[in-house]
This record gives structure tokens, C-alpha cells and sequence, in this order.
């Protein structure tokens, strides 16, 4: 029942947010986060000890309350991006000057590009907006429970354009398949600040210990292709992005240089996430 109940809030998500006019769609998921923040759950109270990691003493309200707002404010934008069109992606979401000379190069140069992203803003939008340059996209989608919420999310995200691989389950390693596309000059996209599998690479993170995916420091050493950390946050009408390439070092064994990449990637989430922290959803255990 649980499962049912929960395959039917998404199934209603995605039709009736859609049909709803932006004011109202807004004021309903802020009211949502302000009563989330009322509440103090385990996912806020979970939110708050991540939140005051990243600045350092305890999260004042504020903070707490204005990335409830903003998780909140993804989950709308998710439920109505498959409405929107090619120039509303276009226009929604903006990389600065030269992340974009140098993601443009890449994705039509035939090199492709790993995109590795926190869990930022809106994420999606970010994938949207690389489609609708026509720029080849593909990722990596955990394998939600139940079923039908998870091909929810993958008919989502590939009528946006991208081309979606399961975590797990497939029928060929993930990393071998991103691989073969980065060779053609495709442009990987991976959320990459916390790991599921709890196998990854352990980095020191805000002065503490966690383990991230070990998969766009490997693709990145395997491929040559270039690696950037994407840095999101949102601005009232559009999502805003920064990127920063990370060079992987090239001497010493494998597992060492994969264990230095993933270091750069932490320090280069680090440095947006303590920018816009508000903007950072992270509302599960990251730390060891």
C-alpha cells in the first residue's frame, strides 16, 4: 500500500503541478516547505546537522528553512520542466561565459565532457538545458522504489532528451557504457557528491570524512575526456551554474590518482556549496 500510495503522489505530481498556474504552483510547495520546517522531521533535523557542517556552528532557522524552500522549489520545477519547451530551457538556466566556451567545445568538438554535480538546485534543469543545445546527454538514475515510480523518472528525464542508464541492473557495467559514449563525444552528466554503493573513494569534506563515487574520477583518467564540477544555485527566475575543471594527476598508480581526483571534486563542491548553502539538498547521512 505504502508503495502504491507513493507511485500515485508522483503519477499526480507530474500531471496536476503541471496544470496548475505558476503563483499557485509556487505558494502550495513554499507553504509545504515552511510546514516541513514546523514539523522538524528527521529529513529537516537531518538537513540542519548537514547545514552546520558546511557553515561551520549550528544552522541558524533561516538557512534551515530557506533550503527547505529551495528542495521544495526543485521538486515544482521537476514536476513542470516536461511541459516547458526548447527556449524555456534555454532561458531558465544560465553557465557562465567560460564553463560554456569550454562545454561547447567539448560536446561539439567530439571529445565529450563529464559534468559532475552535488545535489544542487535543480539538477535537471542543468540536463535540459545541455539537450537543448543539442548537445548528446547521458546519466545514471538509481533504481527507486517501487518500480513505477522509477519508470516515472526515466520516461521523465529522456522526454527532456537525455539518455538514462540504471544504477544497477543493467545489462553491461554503467561505467563501461559512459565510457564508449564519452568516446563519441557525448556529454556525461553525474550527480556525484554522495555514494550508493558504499564502495567510494573517502575525501575530507567540510573538516569531515565521507565517501563519494569513484565513477567520473575513473571515467575522466580512463577517457582523457575533460571534468568539471558544476556549482548550481537558484536566482528568482533562473537556475545559475559555475563550473570548475578538475585536471586529474597523471603519475602514480590508478587507485591513487583516482583517490587525488575525487579529493579535487570534494574541494570544488565544497567551495559552491559554502557559496549558496541554502541550495545544497542533502537530507540523508553523508558524514562517517
Amino acid at each position: 500500500m505504502k508503495e502504491r500510495l507513493t507511485e500515485f503522489g508522483f503519477i499526480a505530481g507530474w500531471r496536476l503541478v503541471r496544470a496548475l498556474p505558476l503563483p499557485a504552483a509556487q505558494a502550495l510547495f513554499r507553504a509545504g516547505a515552511d510546514r516541513a520546517f514546523r514539523g522538524g522531521g528527521p529529513g529537516v533535523q537531518r538537513l540542519r546537522r548537514n547545514l552546520s557542517q558546511v557553515v561551520g556552528s549550528d544552522a541558524p532557522d533561516d538557512l534551515v528553512r530557506d533550503a527547505l524552500r529551495s528542495y521544495a522549489r526543485y521538486w515544482m520545477e521537476a514536476f513542470r520542466l516536461p511541459s516547458k519547451n526548447r527556449r524555456d530551457f534555454l532561458d531558465g538556466f544560465f553557465m557562465e561565459a567560460e564553463g560554456y566556451q569550454k562545454l561547447k567545445k567539448a560536446a561539439e568538438g567530439g571529445t565529450g565532457a563529464i559534468l559532475a554535480l552535488p545535489h544542487v538546485a535543480n539538477w535537471d534543469a542543468a540536463g535540459a538545458w545541455v539537450c537543448a543545445h543539442d548537445w548528446p546527454l547521458i546519466t545514471v538514475a538509481e533504481r527507486l522504489k517501487p518500480e513505477a515510480v522509477y519508470r516515472q523518472f526515466l520516461a521523465y528525464r529522456e522526454k527532456l532528451g537525455m539518455k538514462v542508464l540504471p544504477l544497477t541492473g543493467g545489462e553491461r557495467p554503467a561505467l563501461d557504457v559512459l565510457g564508449e559514449h564519452l568516446t563519441e563525444g557525448w556529454v556525461v552528466a553525474l550527480l556525484a557528491d554522495r555514494d550508493l554503493s558504499r564502495s567510494g573513494v573517502e575525501v575530507e569534506f567540510f573538516g569531515g570524512r565521507t565517501r563519494m563515487p569513484a565513477g567520473p574520477a575513473i571515467l575522466a583518467i580512463r577517457t582523457g575526456a575533460p571534468l568539471y564540477a558544476v556549482d548550481c544555485w537558484f536566482e528568482e527566475n533562473r537556475v545559475m551554474s559555475r563550473t570548475r575543471e578538475v585536471v586529474p594527476p597523471t603519475d602514480g598508480p590508478l587507485d591513487e590518482r583516482v583517490k587525488k581526483t575525487t579529493q579535487l571534486l570534494a574541494d570544488a563542491y565544497a567551495a559552491g556549496i559554502a557559496e549558496h548553502p541554502q541550495d545544497w539538498h542533502m537530507l540523508q547521512k553523508l558524514w562517517l
